[in-house]
Order: structure tokens, then sequence, then C-alpha cells
């Protein structure tokens, strides 16, 4: 069981697996498809959910729950899951209580992949969604909701706008409709930030981010507080508040309450027919990363103030967005709902526009060219000419992503070795 009284950073290491009289130490990987069983009663069982246990590894697995239970008990959470990828986790977030004919309201300042997924992908399955300004006020995000919303969705740090939201401010107007607020929480992670804490319900992580932190495994996971009161509001939420025919008939609210029922729906229907499993060797990989979550953090963040502090110094150097920064304009709510740190990623702009941040990205010896970001080796990506390559000036512009915008992921190397080669790339431009 878990230790109430542990803090996170013992959580970090020990959360979610107490070994036994003579059981391994470590997490145990249990790569197998299917579980055996004496009589078919024994298995009908599971099938009905009268009973815990393991049937196929696609709905679950015992080294996948163990590492779930592990981040559960990180943000502070009645039940989490693990998926295959952190797109997987957006889109289980929202489809687990939202359907055909149904509308979600979004902050607009999210992960490209995950606006797409929303507002492409998830538009041609009959769902509506309205992209709102995170800086909204109360009023206007109030305006966007409408009779068939049923959730509210938003990032604690943007990818790669590096926008602060403020979710307290989210989740009363979201709660004064009726639904949920959903929190992608990876840039920040629990150990920076706890959404629950603030008034969300439902997180989501890319564990492939810093919760791996270092590029060996694609996964995600979603968290359910047991906070948020389904019953309360069944009209809104039939999916877990009325039977599920495909499903034995069980009502899921009312079988597994308010602390359970999400997550087993989302396991039990959605994991079911899509599908999105996370394998047991990437979760013993993401348990390894967890283990030194707490302090790898602490270092990402004190790379990436420095590397900012350096940056906006610099004349070679017209703007630097860092949420740690005094300058920026998230600052005060960064303190607020990340007091000890934010995140290790930096984005800024080189003077001389397009042409001189891709000279610039081309004489960086230690920084590496990459997609990613959040990993123990420091990274960074001229989007310009990589990820939105395709747009013009103008279109970048109006995508936030102008010409002359670097993203620097730090990593775990001594701040004044990166601080070096940046400023060596900037002097050789």
């Amino acid at each position: 069981m878990e230790k109430a009284q542990t803090r996170i950073e013992t959580k970090c290491v020990q959360g979610g697996y107490t070994p036994g009289n003579g059981e391994p130490r470590q997490v145990p990987i249990i790569q197998s498809t299917t579980f055996k069983y004496s009589t078919s009663e024994d298995m009908g069982k599971l099938f009905d959910l009268e009973a815990s246990g393991y049937f196929y590894s696609r709905l679950q697995n015992p080294t996948c729950d163990t590492v779930a239970a592990k981040i559960c008990a990180l943000e502070g959470g009645s039940a989490a899951m693990l998926l295959s990828s952190g797109q997987a986790a957006s889109f289980f977030s929202v489809f687990n209580i939202a359907s055909c004919g149904d509308h979600v309201v979004s902050s607009a300042s999210i992960y490209g992949g995950t606006y797409n997924l929303f507002a492409v992908t998830m538009k041609k399955m009959g769902i509506d969604f309205t992209f709102v300004d995170p800086d909204c006020t109360e009023e206007e995000l109030r305006k966007a909701f409408r009779p068939n919303t049923k959730a509210v969705f938003g990032e604690t740090i943007a990818n790669p706008a590096l926008t602060v939201l403020d979710i307290e401010k989210f989740a009363k107007i979201a709660h004064e409709n009726g639904v949920p607020l959903i929190i992608d929480n990876t840039f920040a992670t629990p150990i920076n930030c706890r959404p629950f804490e603030h008034g969300a319900d439902i997180v989501t992580h890319s564990t492939t981010k810093y919760m791996d932190g270092h590029g060996v495994a694609v996964g995600g996971c979603i968290v359910d507080s047991g906070k948020f009161d389904w019953m309360a509001h069944k009209e809104k939420f039939p999916g877990l508040c009325t039977p599920d025919m495909s499903y034995h008939g069980i009502t899921y609210a009312e079988k597994f309450g308010q602390g359970g029922a999400y997550i087993t729906k989302a396991t039990a229907q959605l994991m079911r027919d899509f599908g999105s499993t996370q394998s047991p060797q990437s979760a013993f990989y993401l348990n390894l990363g967890l283990e030194s979550l707490y302090v790898r953090m602490q270092r990402h963040c004190l790379n990436a103030q420095k590397v900012a502090e350096f940056l906006e110094s610099n004349d070679k150097i017209t703007w630097v967005n860092y949420p740690s920064l005094p300058s920026n304009k998230y600052y005060p709510l960064a303190q607020k709902y990340m007091p000890s740190g934010t995140c290790g990623v930096v984005s800024f702009g080189v003077k001389g526009g397009r042409k001189a941040a891709e000279a610039f990205m081309k004489k960086l010896q230690i920084i590496a060219i990459e997609t990613h970001v959040a990993d123990a080796r420091s990274c960074c990506l001229h989007p310009a000419s990589a990820t939105h390559r395709q747009m013009n000036e103008e279109e970048l512009i109006a995508a936030g992503v102008p010409g002359d915008l670097v993203r620097l992921s730090c990593g775990l190397e001594n701040y004044e070795d990166l601080i070096e080669d940046i400023q060596n790339a900037l002097e050789n431009i």
C-alpha cells in the first residue's frame, strides 16, 4: 500500500510497488499477453469486473499498473492508467466523456499535435471544440460554453508557447458549468505543479518527456483526481452514469464511485476498442526515469534559468520566453502555481531573423538538433526550417512561431558548458 506520509521524493523512488519478503526489489517486467486461470468462472469474474486481476494485456498488465500507480501517487489522484503515447492520453481523456454531438472548450495555447487532434480529427468524429485565449477574462471564458459542453482542456505550461495557464480560473468556470477540467501537466510534471490542488479534475502526461527523461520509450498517462462528482451531473455524462450495454450493462459511476469510474471506463471500454497499450518493457523504462524525476527536474530548471538569464543579457538575442524570468508575462502565474521552478524549455529569437537562426543552429556543438524536448541531453529546434517549414512568414507569425524562434530544451549538462556553446554559436553567425 502507498505510504500516505511519504513525500514526493520518496514516492518517485518507492511509489506504486512494495515488494514482499523474497520478492524482486525492482518492478518485474510481466512480458505476457495472456494470463492463465483454473476455471472459466474465475476468468468470468474478471470480465464482469467482479474481481481484480488480469486476462489480456491490451486492457491491463501488472507492470503497467504498477507504474501507473506511482504516477497516481505523485499527482495525488485516485486512479491512473498508462497509454501508448501522450497523444493517446489526450484523446482518451476527452473521448471518455465526450462523443458525437458534444462540445469541448480548450485553451488555444496547446501542443500543435493536440490542437490538430481536436480541431481536425475529433471534429470528424462529431465533437466540436471552441479554442479560447488562455489569458481571457472569466466572462469571456463563460461565453465559450454551450449546453452540450462536456469538458475543459488546457496545459500547465504550453508546448512550445510556454504559456502558463491560470488553472484556478479555468477550474472555477468549468465547475460552474458542471464539467471537469482536464490538464496536460507534461512540462511541469507533478514535481513542479500538482493541478489537482488547484481545482483540476483529470491530468494527462506525455511520459515520453520528463517522466522518461532519457528518450527511450514513448508513452502517456491519465490520472483521475477522484473529486469530480459524475452522478451530480449524470445528464451530461451518460457514458459513466447509465448502463454500458457493450460491457454487461455496468454503470461505472455507481459500481466504482467517483474515484474509480472514469479510469475503469477508459480501460474497459476505450482501451478494449482502441488498443493504445503501453508495453511492459516501456513501462519498466518509464519507472527508471520516474525514480530520478525529482532530482532531474531541479537540474533542468536550474540550467534553463541560467541559460535564459544569459540570453536575456545578450545583444544578439532579440527576445527570450521563459516563465521563471521576472520579466516574463507569465512570471506571476508561474510563481503562484510553480514556485519551485517551471520546466527546462526556453524559446528565444536570434537577431537577424530566420537566416541568423538557421546559421546559429549549425554552429552548436554540445546542443543537438532534435524534434524532442525534456531529455537528459540538451536539444534544440528551429521550427521555421523543420516542423513548420511548409509555412510562409505570415503564417509562421500567426502560428506563434516566427522565423527567428529557436526552442531550446536544457538537459542535465553543466549550464556553463551550455552557455559557452550558445555564446560560441552566436559569435560565429
